[in-house]
């Protein structure tokens, strides 16, 4: 093997390198997260749990990827020339690169909107991307999925998230329950 920095498996190699840094930056942001006193489930315990398997499959990633380029062969498919994306041509790509731009948007925002308004916006994009059109079901979804999880979170699981303007919301929640 000639040159093994074009192939897919250094691709890979690189990609669970990122992920893995993702995933500890990730970790120690988590770390930060306040404490509710009397919470048995607190606010950082899903974000950690995402952020171990984030860690755990990218270092399987990285194994499997370095143990690839050790012993790779010639007629490996994981020798083949890596694909380049161009963001200009590719959709996939353009598609991937907005949806970074909905995850930057949605951390900006979410303290002023707070996460029903930001999850709902970002739920009824993301879905327009991917092809939907029934308008009716786009809506229904990105209104009821994000305001049923904050629901969850609230009432069974004692965390409170952020509203923004429909802090009324949980003012009415509370009279109910």
């Amino acid at each position: 093997m000639k040159n093994k920095f074009n192939t897919v498996a250094f691709a890979n190699l690189i990609g669970s390198v990122v992920f893995l840094l993702i995933g500890i930056v990730g970790w120690i942001m988590s770390t930060r997260f306040q404490v509710v006193k009397g919470n048995f489930v607190q606010p950082a315990d899903f974000p950690k749990i995402m952020i171990i398997g984030l860690l755990f499959f990218s270092a399987i990633l990285f194994i499997v990827s370095t143990l690839k380029l050790i012993n790779m062969k010639d007629d490996d498919p994981e020798a083949a020339p890596a694909p380049i994306l161009n963001p200009v041509k590719d959709r996939g790509m353009q598609a991937s690169l907005i949806v970074i731009a909905i995850c930057i948007a949605f951390v900006a925002l979410f303290s002023i909107l707070g996460y029903v308004i930001v999850s709902a916006l970002a739920c009824l994009i993301i879905m327009f991307l991917i092809g939907k059109r029934n308008w009716k079901v786009m809506i229904l979804v990105s209104i009821l999925v994000p305001l049923g999880m904050w629901l969850l979170f609230y009432t069974l699981l004692k965390v409170n998230i952020p509203l923004g303007p429909l802090t009324f919301l949980r003012d009415l929640v509370d009279m109910i329950i």
